[in-house]
């Protein structure tokens, strides 16, 4: 019996989907070659930006008028903090010395590389409420493109 078109349809997008807990932020570890998954992460956003400039001319028929300009991207991670993990410590290290550091965002359930570039940490705050655990979030401001790794060759993961 022939598979029914919908069905093929609706699961084929389904299998398509990724869920945002298999998506991790990693970052490369140059003394031992190795990505480390940032320890006790919660949330992950990818944020992609491009300046816009206004060239609107009284022959715009009352319309604003806009051209592409640069590209810019970021990452903002938070959750639980455990001081005690080499990710943190790293973290400290880089937010202290201010030099770029490695970035790549993995999809731990595929083993698949997702983004990756290098980036500032520019913000590092650890919140300690009297009523739940101790959480950091970081920020990290590209510096340079976000390569997007699906199209490139890797064998490193977390």
């Amino acid at each position: 019996m022939a598979a029914d078109p919908l069905y093929a349809q609706l699961t084929g997008t389904l299998t398509a989907a990724i869920a945002g807990k298999d998506l991790v932020l990693a970052l490369y570890n140059s003394t031992t070659f190795t990505l480390l998954a940032v320890a006790g992460q919660q949330g992950l956003t990818i944020n992609r930006d491009k300046d816009t400039f206004e060239v609107t001319s009284k022959d715009s028929n009352g319309w604003k008028e806009f051209i592409g300009g640069l590209n810019e991207w970021s990452i903002d991670n938070d959750g639980i903090y455990v001081r005690s993990d080499a990710t943190h410590a790293a973290l400290k290290e880089a937010f202290t010395s201010g030099a770029p550091i490695l970035v790549k965002v993995v999809n731990i359930k595929t083993s698949k590389d997702m983004f990756g570039g290098l980036a500032i940490l520019n913000s590092y705050p650890i919140e300690a409420p009297y009523d739940d655990a101790v959480t950091y979030t970081i920020g990290l401001q590209g510096t340079g493109e976000l390569v997007d790794l699906a199209d490139v060759a890797s064998t490193i993961t977390p």
